[in-house]
């Protein structure tokens, strides 16, 4: 998969609008304030972004491909394909629930969210799923990970991780050790590996 690069400006404009996000949500952020937190013009801004939803979205693909590609665990001679997959989404589930930018969007613009859960994929689920195809494709040659098309394995597997990501904490209760967070990664770590073992 190729990786998605940005230049210097992007990323100096990407982290003042992470910043502007952070202090006062999406709905709140506005392209004269990326500007003048990123110190270029806001002609600048619109030769590339004509809104600030659009800004919003390239840099939720760079956080979330980076916390994903973070979360992959380097490949261990003792460690086989279907254990290094189950282990980085169960890992990218917790960071990503963890992530400063994504508990802002769920908590204050959760709307945001909304079209790439019900309509359309994004940038960023497109990468992921890059990501899992290249896993699987190992699993497959490794013998660790069940025979499927490796497309259609991918996307289920997107759609049982994005349903932890999102919806956890709608069935947790940290008072109850058996219906915690902690215990629910177990139970997907479980759900991942009946998945994919062959």
């Amino acid at each position: 998969m190729t990786p998605i690069r940005h230049n210097s400006t992007d990323d100096t404009v990407l982290d003042a609008v992470r910043d502007c996000v952070l202090a006062v949500g999406v709905r709140r952020t506005t392209l004269t304030d990326v500007a003048r937190r990123a110190g270029v013009s806001r002609m600048t801004l619109y030769r590339r972004w004509p809104d600030v939803r659009t800004l919003v979205g390239d840099l939720m693909t760079r956080e979330w491909v980076g916390v994903a590609t973070a979360s992959m665990p380097e490949r261990r001679p003792d460690a086989d394909a279907r254990s290094l997959i189950v282990d980085g989404l169960v890992t990218g589930v917790a960071a990503f629930r963890a992530h400063p930018l994504f508990r802002k969007i769920v908590d204050v613009d959760p709307e945001l969210l909304l079209p790439y859960v019900l309509d359309r994929r994004g940038a960023s689920q497109d990468a992921l799923l890059g990501l899992l195809a290249d896993g699987l494709r190992e699993g497959h040659a490794d013998g660790s990970v069940r025979a499927a098309p490796v497309e259609r394995q991918a996307r289920a597997l997107l759609l049982i991780v994005q349903s932890f990501t999102l919806s956890l904490r709608t069935m947790t209760d940290e008072d109850d050790p058996e219906l915690s967070g902690d215990a629910f990664l177990g139970e997907l770590r479980t759900v991942l590996e009946r998945t994919l073992s062959p």
